[in-house]
Protein backbone atom coordinates (compact mmCIF):
# COMPACT_ATOMS: atom_id res chain seq x y z
CA UNK A 1 0.00 0.00 0.00
CA UNK A 2 1.00 3.55 -0.91
CA UNK A 3 2.42 6.06 1.95
CA UNK A 4 1.53 9.53 1.61
CA UNK A 5 3.38 12.49 3.54
CA UNK A 6 2.86 16.02 3.03
CA UNK A 7 6.39 18.01 3.12
CA UNK A 8 6.17 22.06 3.37
CA UNK A 9 9.08 24.58 3.15
CA UNK A 10 8.33 28.36 3.03
CA UNK A 11 4.58 28.43 2.92
CA UNK A 12 4.72 25.63 -0.37
CA UNK A 13 3.29 22.41 0.38
CA UNK A 14 3.45 18.60 -1.76
CA UNK A 15 3.01 14.98 -1.21
CA UNK A 16 5.45 12.31 -1.14
CA UNK A 17 4.38 8.93 -2.54
CA UNK A 18 6.09 6.23 -1.09
CA UNK A 19 6.00 2.86 -3.78
CA UNK A 20 7.28 -0.29 -2.23
CA UNK A 21 5.87 -2.83 -5.59
CA UNK A 22 2.79 -0.96 -5.37
CA UNK A 23 0.44 1.84 -7.50
CA UNK A 24 -0.64 5.36 -6.96
CA UNK A 25 -3.13 7.24 -9.09
CA UNK A 26 -2.65 10.78 -9.12
CA UNK A 27 -4.79 13.77 -10.45
CA UNK A 28 -3.58 14.82 -14.45
CA UNK A 29 -0.91 17.02 -14.35
CA UNK A 30 -0.11 16.92 -10.89
CA UNK A 31 3.24 14.90 -10.92
CA UNK A 32 6.42 16.95 -10.24
CA UNK A 33 9.20 14.55 -10.07
CA UNK A 34 9.65 10.55 -9.27
CA UNK A 35 12.79 9.03 -8.31
CA UNK A 36 13.15 5.16 -8.36
CA UNK A 37 12.01 1.90 -10.65
CA UNK A 38 8.70 3.39 -11.38
CA UNK A 39 6.61 3.52 -14.39
CA UNK A 40 3.73 5.62 -15.17
CA UNK A 41 0.42 4.61 -17.69
CA UNK A 42 -3.07 6.33 -17.90
CA UNK A 43 -5.75 3.77 -17.78
CA UNK A 44 -8.87 4.70 -20.11
CA UNK A 45 -12.28 5.41 -18.86
CA UNK A 46 -15.18 3.48 -19.43
CA UNK A 47 -17.57 4.80 -21.92
CA UNK A 48 -19.74 5.79 -19.56
CA UNK A 49 -16.82 8.26 -17.65
CA UNK A 50 -15.99 9.68 -21.27
CA UNK A 51 -20.17 10.43 -21.56
CA UNK A 52 -19.63 12.07 -18.27
CA UNK A 53 -16.77 14.37 -19.16
CA UNK A 54 -18.68 16.29 -21.60
CA UNK A 55 -21.42 17.35 -18.87
CA UNK A 56 -18.01 17.70 -16.33
CA UNK A 57 -15.00 19.79 -15.71
CA UNK A 58 -13.49 17.03 -13.54
CA UNK A 59 -10.47 15.06 -14.95
CA UNK A 60 -11.48 11.42 -16.11
CA UNK A 61 -7.67 10.42 -17.37
CA UNK A 62 -5.72 10.15 -13.92
CA UNK A 63 -2.20 9.19 -14.50
CA UNK A 64 -1.31 5.94 -12.29
CA UNK A 65 2.40 5.38 -11.10
CA UNK A 66 3.59 1.75 -10.19
CA UNK A 67 6.54 0.28 -9.02
CA UNK A 68 9.03 0.87 -6.08
CA UNK A 69 10.63 4.50 -5.22
CA UNK A 70 9.14 7.97 -4.46
CA UNK A 71 6.90 10.23 -6.42
CA UNK A 72 6.52 13.68 -5.55
CA UNK A 73 3.60 16.05 -6.49
CA UNK A 74 3.24 19.52 -7.64
CA UNK A 75 3.57 22.26 -4.61
CA UNK A 76 0.92 24.29 -3.20
CA UNK A 77 0.47 27.70 -1.07
CA UNK A 78 -2.58 25.71 0.13
CA UNK A 79 -2.96 22.62 1.37
CA UNK A 80 -3.47 18.79 1.33
CA UNK A 81 -5.21 15.91 3.59
CA UNK A 82 -4.71 12.29 3.69
CA UNK A 83 -7.66 10.97 4.33
CA UNK A 84 -8.48 7.23 5.20
CA UNK A 85 -11.10 5.06 2.84
CA UNK A 86 -12.86 2.02 5.14
CA UNK A 87 -14.21 -0.95 3.47
CA UNK A 88 -17.83 -0.14 2.60
CA UNK A 89 -17.65 3.50 2.67
CA UNK A 90 -18.04 5.64 -0.13
CA UNK A 91 -16.61 9.04 -0.20
CA UNK A 92 -18.03 11.63 -2.43
CA UNK A 93 -14.95 14.42 -3.34
CA UNK A 94 -15.78 18.29 -3.90
CA UNK A 95 -14.77 19.60 -7.32
CA UNK A 96 -11.22 19.85 -7.76
CA UNK A 97 -10.55 18.12 -4.45
CA UNK A 98 -8.99 15.10 -5.54
CA UNK A 99 -5.16 14.86 -5.67
CA UNK A 100 -4.06 10.76 -5.23
CA UNK A 101 -4.97 7.40 -4.27
CA UNK A 102 -3.32 4.18 -3.59
CA UNK A 103 -4.24 1.49 -5.65
CA UNK A 104 -6.63 -0.12 -3.22
CA UNK A 105 -8.98 2.67 -3.87
CA UNK A 106 -11.72 2.63 -6.38
CA UNK A 107 -12.53 5.94 -8.61
CA UNK A 108 -15.47 6.37 -9.88
CA UNK A 109 -18.40 9.29 -10.79
CA UNK A 110 -21.34 10.58 -8.43
CA UNK A 111 -24.20 12.99 -10.03
CA UNK A 112 -25.86 15.15 -7.82
CA UNK A 113 -29.77 15.33 -7.53
CA UNK A 114 -31.36 17.69 -10.58
CA UNK A 115 -32.75 20.21 -8.55
CA UNK A 116 -29.80 20.02 -6.18
CA UNK A 117 -27.53 21.00 -8.68
CA UNK A 118 -29.85 23.84 -10.71
CA UNK A 119 -29.88 25.74 -7.27
CA UNK A 120 -26.47 25.36 -6.58
CA UNK A 121 -25.85 27.36 -10.09
CA UNK A 122 -24.20 24.17 -11.41
CA UNK A 123 -26.40 23.49 -14.21
CA UNK A 124 -29.01 19.82 -14.13
CA UNK A 125 -25.67 17.68 -14.30
CA UNK A 126 -23.22 18.00 -11.54
CA UNK A 127 -20.81 15.24 -11.14
CA UNK A 128 -18.57 14.94 -8.70
CA UNK A 129 -15.22 12.14 -7.96
CA UNK A 130 -16.28 9.10 -5.95
CA UNK A 131 -14.36 6.89 -3.77
CA UNK A 132 -14.50 3.61 -2.15
CA UNK A 133 -12.30 0.57 -1.52
CA UNK A 134 -9.62 0.07 1.43
CA UNK A 135 -7.03 2.51 1.44
CA UNK A 136 -5.53 6.06 1.42
CA UNK A 137 -6.45 9.19 -0.56
CA UNK A 138 -5.20 12.62 -0.51
CA UNK A 139 -7.50 16.11 -1.14
CA UNK A 140 -6.05 19.25 -2.47
CA UNK A 141 -7.60 21.72 -0.13
CA UNK A 142 -7.25 25.68 1.04
CA UNK A 143 -6.96 25.00 4.65
CA UNK A 144 -6.59 22.83 7.40
CA UNK A 145 -9.29 20.07 7.70
CA UNK A 146 -12.07 19.31 10.46
CA UNK A 147 -13.85 15.76 10.54
CA UNK A 148 -17.30 16.14 11.30
CA UNK A 149 -19.87 13.20 12.06
CA UNK A 150 -23.74 13.15 11.67
CA UNK A 151 -26.21 10.85 13.10
CA UNK A 152 -29.40 11.30 11.48
CA UNK A 153 -28.84 15.09 11.92
CA UNK A 154 -28.33 18.26 9.51
CA UNK A 155 -25.42 20.65 9.16
CA UNK A 156 -25.56 23.97 7.44
CA UNK A 157 -23.18 25.60 5.55
CA UNK A 158 -22.77 28.84 4.05
CA UNK A 159 -20.71 28.32 1.07
CA UNK A 160 -18.66 25.58 -0.74
CA UNK A 161 -16.70 24.56 2.91
CA UNK A 162 -17.50 20.68 2.84
CA UNK A 163 -14.54 19.05 0.68
CA UNK A 164 -15.92 15.09 1.24
CA UNK A 165 -18.79 13.37 2.49
CA UNK A 166 -20.08 9.73 2.65
CA UNK A 167 -23.03 8.77 0.53
CA UNK A 168 -25.41 8.20 3.75
CA UNK A 169 -25.51 12.31 3.96
CA UNK A 170 -27.43 13.93 1.00
CA UNK A 171 -26.96 17.69 -0.05
CA UNK A 172 -29.68 19.89 -0.84
CA UNK A 173 -30.16 23.56 -0.90
CA UNK A 174 -32.16 25.47 1.43
CA UNK A 175 -32.92 28.63 3.33
CA UNK A 176 -31.06 28.89 6.68
CA UNK A 177 -34.61 31.51 7.70
CA UNK A 178 -37.69 30.07 7.90
CA UNK A 179 -39.59 32.89 7.09
CA UNK A 180 -39.37 35.05 3.60
CA UNK A 181 -39.43 38.14 6.01
CA UNK A 182 -35.77 36.33 7.87
CA UNK A 183 -34.76 35.24 4.35
CA UNK A 184 -34.86 38.76 2.63
CA UNK A 185 -33.14 40.85 5.92
CA UNK A 186 -30.45 38.41 7.05
CA UNK A 187 -28.30 38.60 4.15
CA UNK A 188 -28.09 34.87 4.10
CA UNK A 189 -29.27 33.53 0.94
CA UNK A 190 -29.25 29.57 -0.26
CA UNK A 191 -27.25 27.50 1.81
CA UNK A 192 -25.74 24.04 1.46
CA UNK A 193 -27.96 21.33 3.11
CA UNK A 194 -25.99 18.51 4.50
CA UNK A 195 -28.13 15.89 6.14
CA UNK A 196 -28.43 12.45 6.91
CA UNK A 197 -25.68 9.50 8.66
CA UNK A 198 -21.69 9.75 7.56
CA UNK A 199 -18.72 11.57 7.96
CA UNK A 200 -17.86 14.79 6.48
CA UNK A 201 -14.33 16.74 5.99
CA UNK A 202 -14.95 20.83 6.28
CA UNK A 203 -12.25 22.93 5.36
CA UNK A 204 -13.35 27.13 6.67
CA UNK A 205 -10.43 28.50 6.86
CA UNK A 206 -7.59 28.76 3.84
CA UNK A 207 -4.06 29.15 4.99
CA UNK A 208 -3.27 33.03 4.84
CA UNK A 209 -0.64 33.07 1.47
CA UNK A 210 -3.32 30.58 -0.50
CA UNK A 211 -5.65 33.60 0.82
CA UNK A 212 -4.11 36.40 -0.63
CA UNK A 213 -3.57 34.68 -3.55
CA UNK A 214 -6.80 33.86 -4.21
CA UNK A 215 -7.61 37.46 -3.39
CA UNK A 216 -5.16 38.73 -6.45
CA UNK A 217 -6.20 35.91 -8.87
CA UNK A 218 -9.80 36.10 -8.56
CA UNK A 219 -10.33 33.48 -6.78
CA UNK A 220 -8.31 30.31 -8.52
CA UNK A 221 -7.64 27.70 -6.01
CA UNK A 222 -3.66 27.72 -5.70
CA UNK A 223 -3.81 23.58 -5.69
CA UNK A 224 -5.29 23.89 -9.63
Amino acid sequence: MATFEVEHTEGMRWVKVGLADDDVRAERGALNHFKGAITMDVPLPSLKAWWVSLFSDESLLRPRYHGTGNVYLDSSLGGYHVMQINPGEKWVLDRKCFWASDGEVKLSIYRERFWTSYWADEGLLWYKTALKGDGQAVLAVEGPVEEIQLSNDRLIVDGRFVVARTTGISLSMRRPAKSWISYWMSGQKLAFAYEGTGRLLICTTPYWRARMQNDQTGGVAASS
